[in-house]
């Protein structure tokens, strides 16, 4: 199998908040910092998400679950992308989760609009720090210290607006570690 049978996935969840054309743009740059070419699948309907009754959100969790169930075999990551509003029990919300190490992640753009007029490159810009870091953790990566990371962990926008789209040195050299063991299963002979 060559690296162009292989694909990550960009999984549009319902009516987004974002065209078709941003997220092919998304696309090439996800494609530009992971290296495998990206199709936009939807697989999930906005109706087969649970949500919860009393917190008017949906538990992420489960998403992934089944996002990793129902992605194509050529799938080796699926990033999932909605507008509702996700959390996970121990948290009042979350832009994203993703399965540390595994196939599948998703980002909710819910909170990435607060304060910005529509169509903002800063909500954009958002979404791309977001996809990044969601599929950074497929990538077995973890929340980084450095502030300026993709990867450090955010407890509001203001952070995701300060921190950059790229991975620290020590982050990068991480990803290009497990993207290395990565291909070796990929293109194992037989």
């Amino acid at each position: 199998m060559s690296s162009e049978e292989h694909i990550l996935v960009i999984s549009p969840i319902g009516t987004l908040d974002v065209d078709r054309e941003f997220l092919g743009q998304l696309g090439k740059e996800i494609r530009s910092v992971f290296g495998y070419p990206t199709e936009i699948q939807p697989l999930l309907e906005e109706k087969d998400l649970w949500v919860d009754p009393v917190r008017k959100q949906c538990h992420s969790t489960p998403i992934l679950d089944t996002l990793a169930i129902v992605s194509p075999p050529a799938a080796i990551k699926v990033l999932a992308i909605t507008k509702v509003d996700l959390f996970i029990p121990i948290l009042t919300h979350v832009y994203g989760e993703a399965q540390l190490g595994g196939k599948a992640c998703i980002l909710s753009t819910y909170r990435f609009s607060e304060g910005l007029a529509p169509g903002a490159e800063i909500f954009r810009d958002r979404i791309l720090k977001e996809a990044v870091h969601e599929l950074g953790h497929t990538f077995n990566l973890r929340h980084c210290r450095d502030s300026s990371c993709v990867m450090h962990y955010c407890r509001g926008v203001k952070e995701v607006d300060r921190k950059s789209n790229q991975f620290c040195r020590y982050c990068g050299v991480l990803l290009q570690d497990e993207m290395k063991m990565l291909a070796k299963r990929l293109f194992r002979q037989p």
